[in-house]
C-alpha cells in the first residue's frame, strides 16, 4: 500500500539514536554536544500549545517543572538538531481533578500545570492526534508508550523484584538477578473485509452511539497475521474469510499495540455475533459508509479519525489500498 506510512503516528522517520542508550556518560556528552530538549508527559498525556494546531511544547532541561521527573531518551530529526527527550510528572497532582475522566474513550480534560504558562494544557493524545505534525505525533506516542510501559512492568518477572530503568528508558533490568526486560508491544490484527461493494463493520459496548469500526484482536502465539485475521473474524461474527493481504500498520499505544491493517475478502455474507466480543456487527455499502464520512447518515459514525480503521476505510473508498 503505497500511503502506508501516511498514517497517524507513522513516517515521521525519527532518529532513534540506539548507539546512546547503553552508556550514560555518552547520552550527557551528546547533550552537551547536541543540545537537548524535552516534552513532557503527565498520565499519558502530552503537553501541548492549546489552539487548533497544538503542537508540543519543547522545554529546557533546567526548567523546575522537571524536578523528579522520569526521563527517556526518544531520538533526534534525521542527521540534524538537538536531541530529544521525554520527561513524565505523574507524580504530581492537580487540584480538583476528576479522575472518573482521565483516559476515558472521549477525554475532555485538559490540566495545567501551576509553573507552565496558561496556553500550556496536558490534553488526551487519542483526542489531539490530528491536530499534531507526523514528528510530534511520532515523539508523543513513543513517550506514552515507554512511559505506560515502565508503569506497568516495574518488576522482575523473573524473580519478582523491583527493577531499574536502564539503557536511557528502553530496558529495565533486575539488580537481584540481572535479567534484563525489553518494552512490550502487542501485535493486534485490524481487518477491512469486504465483499462486493461492502465492508464488513462492528462495535464494542461502550462505544459513542452509532460509532461502527472494523474488527480487530490480538495475534495469539503461534498464530500467523492472516490465520489471526481469519479467527477473529469467524469467532465474532461467524463469517469466513479466504484471502487476506497486509496493507499498513500504526503504533498505538492505547496501552501497547501494533496495529496491523489488513484486507480480506470474506467467503460468506450471514452473520451471528458473540455477545461476548462485540455489540454488534453490520455489512455497511460504500454509499452508505460515504454518508458517515461526511456526517449525513441517520445513525452510522465512523471510526475515530486518525485511528488506522478509518485510514483503510477512506483509501477503500478512494480505491487506493493497491
Amino acid at each position: 500500500m503505497k500511503l502506508a506510512e501516511a498514517v497517524t503516528f507513522g513516517g515521521a522517520a525519527l532518529d532513534r539514536v540506539a548507539y546512546l542508550r547503553a552508556n550514560p556518560a555518552d547520552l550527557d556528552r551528546a547533550i552537551a554536544e547536541l543540545g537537548a530538549e524535552t516534552i513532557l508527559m503527565w498520565r499519558g498525556k502530552p503537553l501541548v500549545q492549546a489552539g487548533a494546531l497544538a503542537p508540543l511544547v519543547r522545554l529546557r532541561l533546567d526548567h523546575r517543572v522537571l524536578k523528579g521527573a522520569r526521563r527517556i531518551l526518544l531520538g533526534r530529526a534525521q542527521g540534524a538538531g538537538p536531541l530529544i527527550l521525554a520527561h513524565d510528572i505523574s507524580h504530581w497532582v492537580p487540584d480538583g481533578q476528576d479522575a472518573q475522566t482521565l483516559n476515558s474513550f472521549l477525554d475532555p480534560s485538559e490540566q495545567r500545570h501551576p509553573d507552565l504558562p496558561e496556553a500550556w494544557v496536558f490534553a488526551e493524545l487519542r483526542r489531539i492526534m490530528t491536530l499534531l505534525s507526523p514528528r510530534d505525533a511520532e515523539l508523543a506516542a513513543t513517550a506514552r508508550g515507554l512511559f505506560g510501559w515502565h508503569d506497568s512492568h516495574g518488576f522482575c518477572a523473573c524473580c519478582g523484584a523491583a527493577s531499574d530503568i536502564s539503557m536511557a528508558g528502553w530496558q529495565r533490568r533486575c539488580p537481584v538477578c540481572a535479567a534484563p526486560h525489553f518494552p512490550r508491544t502487542d501485535p493486534v490484527v485490524i481487518m477491512l473485509i469486504t465483499q462486493g461493494n461492502s465492508a464488513l463493520l462492528g462495535r464494542s459496548p461502550g462505544w459513542p452511539e452509532g460509532m461502527y469500526s472494523l474488527l480487530a484482536g490480538f495475534v495469539e502465539p503461534g498464530e500467523t497475521i492472516e490465520a489471526a485475521v481469519r479467527r477473529e473474524v469467524l469467532e465474532e461474527t461467524a463469517i469466513r474469510v479466504g484471502e487476506v493481504g497486509y496493507l499498513a500498520s500504526q503504533p498505538w499505544p492505547f496501552p501497547a499495540s501494533l496495529m496491523m491493517g489488513c484486507h480480506g475478502t470474506a467467503l460468506s455474507r450471514d452473520i451471528t455475533i458473540d455477545p461476548s466480543e462485540i455489540e454488534d456487527a453490520t455489512w455497511v455499502t460504500r454509499e452508505d459508509l460515504m454518508d458517515a464520512f461526511a456526517g449525513r447518515h441517520a445513525f452510522l459514525s465512523p471510526a475515530r479519525h486518525g485511528a488506522i480503521a478509518q485510514f483503510l476505510l477512506s483509501n477503500w473508498l478512494a480505491d487506493r489500498l493497491d
